[in-house]
């Protein structure tokens, strides 16, 4: 890579800081990317493929070569470098779960409307988790079946037994099903997801990248970090609404006017999505650590032989 240029294979921002990773994931995300011609992501990634082969850029400016970077990253799959299905790209998450979480609490009182809905919601999360598979173990196509049925059945279960627990409740309660729905399909869908990880370990270092081992332990923590993460970017959108729709209900609005329920209800998911998708995805580093005395004992052995003799392992958290 030229003196005179930035490391493109780096985050822009500094990620060992909050504001930093946020900074990082409000580029990842921004829905304006799916609004990119093919044309232009063509040329972004001819600038990306140009770069990495160490070719002279000096035409270009250092803010020109990061706004290439972002849009390369916000539609190409980060590992093979193919062009991804727009319904899976990072920056498609706010407008897709800003109509589906919208339609999901509007439409959460029949089991008809309950049964299509969390069918829908975990269908784009199959498509998601295909889309940005890994591309060096790509997970079978045989567990993303197994988690997507399981997602399913867990969001079907959860929100059909409260719907029926709160048919005597205030209404108010009742609109809160389709988030317990969507909590309990993220706890089942992540680690199945992910089940090999919990299995075999994921990979720990030291502070310079030097390999000690796979750890189950970090595996957990990775994965309890992406579930949080996940449930948080649900949190505003699909428990403040609730209080707004009941409000309106209470004084008759949504009585004279029906029409407005499912729009107004997708306006307002979106407009926390915009936020809390980067503010959450940035929640934990995606180089985590965990302190080397909490991990198995093979683990600790290997460190101690290491040279730096570190106390702390980092892993990458996933998203």
């Amino acid at each position: 890579m030229p003196s005179n240029l930035p490391n493109l294979e780096e985050p822009r921002y500094d990620q060992s800081i909050y504001w930093g990773r946020a900074k990082h994931f409000f580029t990842v995300t921004n829905p304006l990317n799916l609004l990119a011609t093919p044309s232009e992501l063509d040329e972004a990634k001819d600038v990306i493929v140009r770069y990495r082969k160490g070719e002279d850029l000096s035409h270009l400016t250092v803010d020109q070569l990061w706004n290439y970077k972002h849009l390369y990253d916000s539609a190409h799959h980060p590992e093979t470098g193919d062009r991804q299905f727009i319904v899976g790209r990072m920056s498609a998450q706010v407008p897709s779960n800003m109509f589906i979480t919208g339609c999901m609490l509007t439409f959460y009182k029949s089991t008809p409307q309950v049964v299509f809905w969390q069918w829908f919601n975990q269908s784009f999360n199959a498509i998601v988790n295909y889309t940005n598979r890994s591309g060096d173990s790509p997970i079978p196509k045989s567990q993303l079946a197994t988690s997507y049925v399981c997602a399913t059945g867990g969001a079907l279960v959860t929100a059909l037994g409260l719907n029926s627990l709160t048919k005597f409740a205030p209404p108010l309660i009742g609109r809160f099903v389709p988030f317990c729905a969507v909590a309990a399909a993220n706890c089942i869908n992540i680690p199945m997801m992910r089940s090999k990880e919990l299995r075999e370990g994921i990979a720990v270092t030291d502070e310079n990248g030097k390999y000690i081992g796979k750890s189950q332990t970090a595996a957990k923590q990775a994965i309890m970090q992406v579930v949080l993460s996940r449930i948080g970017m649900a949190v505003p959108g699909m428990i403040l609404p609730p209080f707004f729709m009941d409000y309106l209900e209470r004084r008759g609005t949504l009585r004279r006017m029906p029409w407005i329920s499912a729009p107004l209800q997708v306006a307002i998911c979106g407009f926390f999505l915009i936020f809390t998708t980067p503010l959450c995805c940035a929640l934990f580093p995606q180089r985590s650590n965990i302190s080397i005395d909490s991990l198995e004992s093979e683990i600790r052995d290997a460190a101690s032989k290491l040279n730096s003799k570190p106390k702390v392992a980092f892993y990458n958290k996933g998203l």
